[in-house]
C-alpha cells in the first residue's frame, strides 16, 4: 500500500514561493519591456553596474520574466520541473540581491531571505504539492 504524505503548514510557502515567482515574472517583464523601448529611462554612473547595453539586458529580463511567471503557474499546479526552475530562478535572485547589497541594503536583503524561504519551501516541501 502507498503512503500519501499529509500535507505540513509549509505547503502554503510553496504556494508563496510560487506567487512570489508570478509577482518577479511580472517585475522583470516591465523592466525588460522599459529597457527594449525606453533604454534612456534607466540612469547609470560612470562605475555602471551593466556590463552590456540595455536592449539586451532588457529582451534578457523580458525572457526571465516570462520563464518565472510560468514557473509560478507550475508551482500552483504542483509540476515537478517548476520546483526545479523555480530553485534555479531564486538561487540567480539571490545571487543579484548579494550583488545590489551596496546599492540598495535593507530591499537586498529582504531579496536574500525571500528567496532563502522559496528555496526551503520548494526543496523540502514542494513535494506537498499534489500534482
Amino acid at each position: 500500500m502507498a503512503q500519501t504524505k499529509t500535507p505540513t503548514g509549509w505547503v502554503g510557502w510553496v504556494y508563496f514561493a510560487g506567487t512570489i515567482l508570478l509577482v518577479l515574472g511580472g517585475v522583470q517583464i516591465i523592466a525588460g519591456l522599459v529597457g527594449i523601448f525606453k533604454s534612456d529611462f534607466y540612469a547609470v554612473t560612470n562605475a555602471g553596474l551593466i556590463v552590456f547595453d540595455f536592449t539586451t539586458w532588457g529582451w534578457a529580463s523580458l525572457v526571465v520574466g516570462v520563464l518565472a511567471m510560468l514557473t509560478g503557474l507550475g508551482i500552483w499546479a504542483g509540476a515537478t520541473w517548476a520546483r526545479l526552475v523555480g530553485i534555479f530562478l531564486a538561487v540567480l535572485a539571490m545571487l543579484e540581491n548579494f550583488a545590489f547589497l551596496n546599492a540598495y541594503p535593507l530591499w537586498s536583503l529582504i531579496g536574500v531571505v525571500l528567496s532563502g524561504l522559496i528555496i526551503y519551501a520548494l526543496t523540502m516541501h514542494g513535494d506537498e504539492v499534489i500534482e
